[in-house]
């Protein structure tokens, strides 16, 4: 029997409420140049002592496998008890979901940041400064105006946050997924997106269609001082995945800020809720919609916004004011309470990393490790141990009293 197969087979259904709290990118490494302490450590964060002091269990997590460094993607698809391998989706259909577009059979979907070029051609900067997002919503609607179609396929796009953008590639016989047209790190060309698998023609025309549409839109950004090109990555079309109410027995909702953690909830059923905008007003939600659903996704940006931009100071005041807004949520306490990141953003690294997150779990039979904070240095005391990611939707589960027991 497969493993899956034993959990559907073994999951009951109760009345518990959980919750699931992601502060995206947050673990880290210890160096030096910050007296050997991560921004977690460093942070003062009396209400998560609180919980840890009132009985959790601590561990690291895996997010796909040892060495490898996931994309926002697979880590929050293995939170969400998915195998980051077996279900791959590129980021340009996560990013069009949480943007609210309708994905037809037969779409590509491109995640696109907007970017900085030199007189070369080179990037100089691939978040182009963070521009506004005012600013990406008056050039997006440029590049909409001026672009319907290359060739005969049809050209969506959609602003989002700050420098990202959508572009869905619509007509007969396009495929994905295509190689990002990033070239992930500064001081090189903008890369040709080419299809993965070189035999298929449909990923062929994707191919042609994406340069099509760069030999359009360059020129139509040359002048502006920022963003004058755009980077495209996780060109792909939608896969079948099962829903997460199907698989857990479970009435899940989400809220996130971002489009893309939008669209990863999304995609396995949760129900998006609209409006809140802070980390406050989200939990004064989870408050208000408690009776409605069985599972919340609550996602915190900017603990991963600051070690993408290598900044220890930000990201530990990021997690002071995550922690300063979490009485809200206790007001109505889970029965099992997680709290983690989808990865690790390390400040020193300036990006994603192969790190194991931090996880910390509560509920009335989650154990106390017997720690005195939630760290990487308790994190790695704890009775959780290393394992990975997509188990701890069913370590949630089991501190639920969700499953029956196995065999006699």
């Amino acid at each position: 029997m497969k493993l899956d197969a034993l959990y559907s087979e073994l999951t009951l259904k109760t009345n518990a409420k959980l919750a699931l709290v992601v502060l995206d990118g947050l673990g880290d490494i210890a160096t030096l140049g910050q007296g050997e302490m991560t921004p977690l450590e460093a942070a003062h964060t009396p209400n998560l002592d609180a919980l840890v002091a009132g009985g959790a269990a601590q561990g690291r997590m895996i997010p796909v496998a040892p060495g490898i460094t996931p994309g926002s993607g697979p880590g929050h698809l293995a939170l969400f008890g998915y195998d980051p391998l077996e279900f791959q989706v590129g980021r340009g259909v996560i990013e069009a979901l949480g943007l609210g577009l309708e994905l037809k059979a037969g779409d590509v979907a491109a995640r696109a940041n907007f970017c900085t070029l030199d007189a070369a051609g080179l990037v100089t900067d691939r978040r182009a400064g963070r521009i506004a997002t005012e600013v990406c919503e008056e050039l997006c609607a440029l590049l909409a105006k001026k672009i319907k179609k290359v060739g005969d396929v049809e050209v969506i796009i959609e602003a989002g946050k700050e420098h990202r953008f959508v572009v869905i590639f619509r007509g007969k016989g396009l495929e994905g997924p295509l190689t990002s047209s990033d070239p992930n790190r500064e001081g090189l060309p903008i890369a040709t997106a080419k299809p993965e698998d070189p035999k298929s023609v449909g990923q062929k025309k994707t191919a042609k269609a994406v340069a099509d549409f760069y030999k359009v839109a360059l020129p139509l950004l040359a002048k502006h001082p920022k963003a004058n090109g755009f980077l495209l990555r996780g060109i792909a079309h939608q896969p079948e995945i099962p829903s997460f109410e199907e698989r857990y027995k479970l009435r899940p909702a989400c809220l996130a800020v971002y489009p893309m953690y939008k669209g990863l909830a999304q995609l396995v059923g949760m129900t998006k809720i609209e409006g809140p905008q802070t980390i406050a007003e989200q939990f004064q939600r989870y408050l208000a919609e408690y009776d409605n659903y069985d599972f919340f996704f609550i996602h915190f940006k900017y603990t991963d916004k600051a070690g993408e931009d290598g900044n220890f100071e930000a990201k530990k005041r990021a997690i002071e004011d995550f922690d300063a807004a979490l009485p809200i949520l206790l007001e109505k306490r889970p029965d099992v309470l997680a709290i983690t990141g989808d990865h690790s953003t390390p400040c020193s690294l300036m990006g994603h990393s192969w790190h194991p997150q931090p996880v910390m779990l509560t509920s009335a039979y989650s154990g106390s490790d017997k720690l005195d904070r939630f760290t990487e240095t308790g994190a790695n005391l704890g009775s959780l141990g290393v394992f990975e990611a997509k188990f701890l939707l069913r370590y949630m589960q089991a501190n639920a009293k969700m499953f029956d027991k196995f065999g006699a």
